[in-house]
């Protein structure tokens, strides 16, 4: 039973494998994430054949209670509410692993000592709980943020950074204390104490504007969460998909902050956001215009090259903008989708509220690609976006957006921007955007503007 077992373990792994990269397309990443779904069941099922198990009524309470709010939440949930389900599944991740390895020492120490584990039984114990810990709290804040139950500005208490060292100090030296000490229970208190509040003083200084890449790094923390508590119950399994999730998000990671122009460290202590920079406006002209005159704009247009962003997310606009480029289709008006990698609130944000609303894959192009096709293009869409098409990433030495690759919608034509207001993004700096001579605004809800848009586009 045991080499069936493992067995199991290796085809679910080839299966997390395979999921990965089908991951990598939004035309395959359906199927990616049914075939780790079904990894994910075979590695359950097969781990349910352990000898050691031999009460199966709270795994199946477990099992059930699970699958309900699973199934709950994938039916009722919005594709406008993903970032900050993530992020609590994030957190769910690594508190379980926190709770096994805890579980485990607590095992260990009713039925023995814990001197009879070996230092690194000790030590994985340790880390896992730390690592648990510090992901479950900082995507509590994450998801707080995200559902803007507290303000998305990043929130610094006097020395917080100091704070911050000393908490990640105590939480090491009491792992290490634990370990040397042979499982001394005051240590575990300790460093599970340190590294919960550890979490929350990573989160709080972290603004709106760097959560993509803040989601993506608490993703990778939950999978070496997994894989440290894998080496505390010495299973295969959870080594390995601990470690892909690890790995994958580190990489995620990287990729969200070289879009950003910054490195992780200045993303997690940089505290972008904290004050609103006004770009000294003064009284420079906004030319504000009207659902008809934009309508006449699209209806003379070649090309016309739509950038989503958050506000599309939370106006729900998703399923309107596919309702006026079906309309632009029958006006001859070619269409494209420009996509920034930190466009809305987490990684491939805005791919999935476009797929939601059966926008061809095709008509998706990255920043890379379509950036040196701006000049040509007769408008620019602009939907909600704001610090990724912000051209003082460019020309503002002073800004704290200065060296991020964005969007050059500004070489555009002509540029519409539709917005609620002109209150700047999450990164707290004015859009230097709205005040050339070729970008019109057109506020109001993202969604009431479009479907006004294309009803007006249909009669002209």
């Amino acid at each position: 039973m045991e080499s069936l077992i493992q067995v199991a373990y290796l085809f679910a792994s080839i299966a997390f494998i395979i999921a990965i990269k089908l991951l990598n397309s939004p035309s395959t990443a359906r199927l990616g994430n049914l075939i780790g779904a079904l990894g994910m069941l075979g590695g359950i099922v097969a781990t349910l054949f352990y000898k050691s198990i031999i009460r199966y009524e709270w795994i199946l309470i477990g099992l059930v209670l699970g699958s309900l709010v699973g199934a709950w939440l994938a039916l009722k949930v919005k594709m406008t509410a993903m970032p900050q389900m993530v992020a609590l599944l994030n957190g769910f991740g690594g508190a379980a692993s926190a709770l096994v390895a805890s579980a485990e020492a607590a095992k260990e120490l009713l039925t023995n000592t814990l001197s009879f584990l070996s230092a690194f039984s000790l030590t994985t114990i340790g880390l896992s709980i730390v690592i648990g810990s510090v992901t479950f709290t900082g995507s509590l804040i994450a998801f707080a943020k995200l559902q803007e139950l507290i303000s998305g500005r990043p929130f610094l208490l006097p020395a917080h950074h100091y704070q911050s060292l000393l908490l990640f100090l105590l939480s090491l030296g009491a792992t290490a204390y634990f370990s040397l000490t042979k499982g001394e229970i005051a240590g575990m208190y300790v460093l599970s104490i340190a590294s919960f509040l550890l979490g929350f003083w990573i989160t709080l200084p972290i603004g709106g504007a760097d959560m993509p890449v803040i989601v993506a790094f608490l993703n990778s923390l939950s999978g070496l969460a997994a894989a440290a508590t894998g080496f505390v119950l010495n299973n295969y399994l959870l080594i390995i998909a601990g470690t892909l999730v690890g790995a994958s998000g580190l990489i995620l990671t990287q990729i969200m902050s070289r879009a950003m122009n910054r490195s992780l460290w200045n993303v997690l202590f940089g505290a972008v956001g904290a004050e609103v920079s006004s770009g000294g406006s003064g009284d420079r002209t906004v030319r504000s215009t009207t659902a008809e005159d934009v309508a006449l704009m699209l209806s003379y247009a070649k090309e016309v090259v739509i950038v989503p962003g958050y506000g599309m997310a939370v106006a729900q606009a998703q399923h309107a903008v596919k309702k006026l480029v079906d309309a632009l289709s029958e006006k001859g008006v070619e269409t494209r989708f420009a996509i920034h990698p930190v466009a809305g609130r987490m990684p491939g944000h805005m791919n999935v509220l476009l797929a939601e609303a059966d926008i061809p894959y095709e008509k998706l192009y990255e920043m890379e690609r379509i950036n040196p096709d701006f000049p040509q293009v007769d408008v620019a869409l602009v939907i909600g976006a704001n610090d990724v098409v912000n051209p003082a990433a460019r020309k503002d030495q002073n800004s704290p957006l200065y060296g991020m690759p964005i969007l050059d919608v500004d070489k555009a034509k002509t540029v519409v921007v539709l917005k609620r207001s002109m209150n700047p993004g999450f990164a707290g700096v004015e859009n230097e955007l709205f005040y050339q001579p070729n970008t019109y605004m057109l506020f109001g809800d993202a969604r009431k503007s479009l479907e006004s848009l294309t009803q007006a586009l249909k009669e002209v």
